[in-house]
């Protein structure tokens, strides 16, 4: 299945199925997956990213693990919305995998979602070296959530 719009979300989650939030980094992908109720995104284990096949291998398991129906991958816009390498290193990546999977994906802005991440993990008072490890996956559940938010708000607007 192509990149589909936000609006398009809610009939590819039908049935129970879960939402994957995607963190794409130079090192690793973070990843979050949504309860069933699609309500809070919980994080799970960095990805340490080696090549392309392995890490879509590593990543494609999670998700059947976790009975996941689509993605979110966060896009690292820039502060004026324009969108720069790491913007583009995302959507090469979403290419990719749809040679992959037929599950979709969406994109959602991510601006500033590392910068929230890497606060809550100092509010939880977690240590600079075990921030580095959870920072990606964090910030993965940042993305999710908000993802997860505007589906309960269209959800609520279009009851």
């Amino acid at each position: 299945m192509p990149v589909i719009s936000m609006e398009e979300l809610p009939a590819v989650l039908a049935g129970g199925h879960t939402l994957a939030g995607l963190d794409l980094g130079d090192k690793t992908i973070g990843v979050a997956v949504s309860d069933k109720g699609l309500s809070f995104a919980n994080p799970r284990p960095v990805i340490l990213r080696r090549k392309f096949t392995l890490d879509a291998e590593v990543l494609m398991a999670q998700a059947r693990k976790d009975g996941v129906a689509g993605f979110v991958m966060g896009l690292p816009v820039n502060m004026d919305g324009s969108e720069g390498p790491r913007a583009q290193a995302s959507r090469a990546f979403v290419r990719n995998m749809q040679r992959v999977t037929d599950l979709p994906f969406v994109f959602w802005d991510e601006r500033l979602s590392t910068v929230a991440a890497e606060r809550v993990l100092i509010e939880m008072d977690v240590s600079r070296r075990k921030r580095s490890g959870r920072i990606d996956s964090a910030a993965a559940a940042f993305i999710l959530q908000g993802v997860l938010d505007r589906l309960q708000a269209l959800g609520a607007a279009a009851s």
